[in-house]
């Protein structure tokens, strides 16, 4: 068991030195892109299983589609795995950098994808050092045992694109109003009335899905 130096007294869980914590993520975070970096597979598989479910969740929620998804997921890996060496831990962790990184080139897809619907970003994937496992295949079995998620995601299928992307960055990714803003570089007035119209016209939809009754 392990126990305090004599004159130590060990502090409750709750008065936990927060700041230390969070440094402590950061240099890990560090740590692990560097080995990456270096060539460290155990280091980038870290990294990916890390983050795959949560990427994965986001590129189906823009793709609609397990397959599409998880080729999109890989694709965000290749290309967060060659700008490793953007990551600079002074200015925020490792999970901040990687998940805006994330959506960036998710959304970038989507619009990619709106304007040419027969392409996507999708490159060869067979050069990538690292092969990934099957990142999205226990998410969506999840997802498929949720009737109403899949209902919903029905739904949002129907918004216009605009109002589907604050929707989704907003109420699903849980963004701040900024933090959307400087993704998608529009007024914050305009941010907050595509997040209300796409909220009003979702409920209408899954009102006449009979998702919901009022």
């Amino acid at each position: 068991m392990l126990c305090c130096p004599r004159g130590v007294r060990a502090k409750p869980f709750g008065e936990l030195n927060l700041e230390a914590l969070k440094a402590s993520a950061e240099i890990n975070g560090a740590e692990l892109v560097r080995r990456a970096r270096s060539g460290d597979g155990v280091a980038w598989e870290e990294i990916v299983t890390a983050f795959s479910r949560r990427i994965f969740n986001l590129a189906y929620r823009f793709t609609s589609n397990a397959e599409g998804a998880e080729d999109l997921t890989q694709e965000v890996f290749i290309r967060i795995y060659r700008t490793l060496n953007q990551y600079d831990s002074r200015q925020g962790d490792l999970a901040n950098w990687l998940m805006r990184l994330a959506r960036n080139l998710i959304i970038d897809d989507y619009r990619h994808r709106q304007r040419n619907p027969q392409n996507t970003m999708a490159e060869a994937v067979d050069d990538h050092q690292y092969h990934l496992r099957a990142v999205g295949t226990s998410a969506h079995k999840e997802m498929e045992r949720r009737e109403l998620s899949a209902q919903v995601q029905e739904g949002i299928d129907k918004l216009p694109a605009d109002l589907k992307t604050c929707v989704i960055l907003r109420d699903i990714e849980e963004l701040s109003y900024q933090e959307i803003v400087d993704m998608l570089q529009i007024p914050e007035g305009t941010v907050k009335s595509r997040i209300n119209r796409g909220r009003i016209e979702l409920a209408k939809i899954l009102k006449r899905m009979r998702v919901v009754t009022v």
